[in-house]
């Protein structure tokens, strides 16, 4: 049973029986991903008393700068999940490859790969706007005992056994399904603890708020047009209100508590979308799902999508399932 402001440590021994496969791995993999949380959260913090923030002078395999608390994040992520030897494999978001994990004896008998954006948002830490880190977990399907392979991390969303993210804001927030409901920790700083805050998370099922980058708007196809009148008309139930931060998790945490989408689609100049399918869309379309929300590649389930690339992009349109749906409406109408 969910016991509200019981600590995350309690809420996974008393849960591991929802881990079909596991005999403790999976249970100590998200154990893993809240002590780098918490040590990357306590950078975040102090961004703009020591010398963290800006670019960090290079770019990262998607051709975008990569700030320096990108850099620190994926460093200290994959840091603490090569120590614990708990994965066979990583693969991010900041990285060209994936990497392979083989433990102390070199024996590769770890059942588990991550995915994982480190740092979404990123551009925004200069200004201290809410950013945060996105992960995604498969069981590998590559024999175990032998080194990972690019099979592993080419799995449909529809195979994760468990994602989440935590955002980085004015409380610290840890949020991840194992396929069983929606639960959120808010981290107490002053203990270090991170307690149970929002049990089953759910969208309402009313919403009126759809976020998007308005200023793309000429280069959205017509469905994505046709789309944002419909959410301006003057009816009963709209205009909706016009919400967009620019951090994935930070757009998708508010529109989950306060009900609404989020959509990222193609564009003329990103013609095959621009958020990462592996990354970003699949986490957290899983979590959308299990919070009662639907993921949507403007006509398709997210989660069905067989990955081709590691950084493979997609068109994404995220929460509200009415909302969702009524987006799939206007592009099906408007399919170019």
């Amino acid at each position: 049973m969910v016991k509200k402001n019981q600590t995350l440590g309690e809420f996974i021994i008393e849960n591991q029986a929802e881990f079909p496969f596991s005999s403790g791995e999976l249970s100590r993999l998200i154990n893993s991903i809240r002590l780098a949380a918490k040590v990357v959260n306590h950078e975040v913090n102090k961004a703009g008393l020591v010398d963290i923030t800006g670019a960090a002078g290079e770019t990262n395999v998607q051709g975008e700068d990569q700030q320096k608390l990108d850099v620190y994040a994926n460093e200290k992520f994959i840091q603490t999940l090569t120590n614990r030897e708990i994965v066979c494999g990583i693969a991010s978001e900041e990285s060209e490859d994936f990497i392979t994990i083989s433990g102390q004896n070199n024996d590769h008998k770890n059942k588990y790969v991550v995915l994982m954006d480190p740092l979404d948002g990123s551009s925004n830490i200069d200004v201290n706007v809410s950013v945060g880190t996105i992960f995604s977990i498969y069981r590998r399907i590559s024999p175990i005992g032998t080194p990972v392979q690019m099979e592993d991390f080419l799995q449909p969303g529809n195979k994760q056994v468990a994602a989440g993210y935590i955002v980085y804001g004015t409380s610290t927030m840890l949020v991840y399904t194992t396929g069983h409901g929606v639960n959120g920790f808010t981290l107490n700083p002053a203990l270090g603890s991170w307690y149970l805050s929002h049990p089953d998370m759910k969208f309402p099922e009313k919403a009126s708020i759809y976020s998007v980058n308005e200023g793309n708007y000429v280069h959205f196809p017509k469905g994505v047009k046709n789309y944002i009148k419909y959410c301006q008309e003057e009816k009963e139930d709209r205009p909706y209100t016009s919400r967009y931060i620019g951090s994935l998790v930070s757009d998708f945490h508010r529109n989950m508590i306060k009900g609404g989408i989020y959509f990222y689609p193609t564009t003329s100049h990103a013609p095959q979308g621009k958020l990462r399918l592996l990354y970003e869309c699949n986490p957290m379309a899983f979590i959308a799902e299990q919070a009662g929300g639907k993921a949507s590649n403007g006509f398709s389930r997210v989660m069905d999508v067989e990955p081709t690339e590691l950084h493979q992009r997609v068109p994404f349109f995220c929460g509200n399932k009415e909302m969702v749906e009524k987006v799939e409406e206007f592009m099906a109408k408007n399919p170019e």
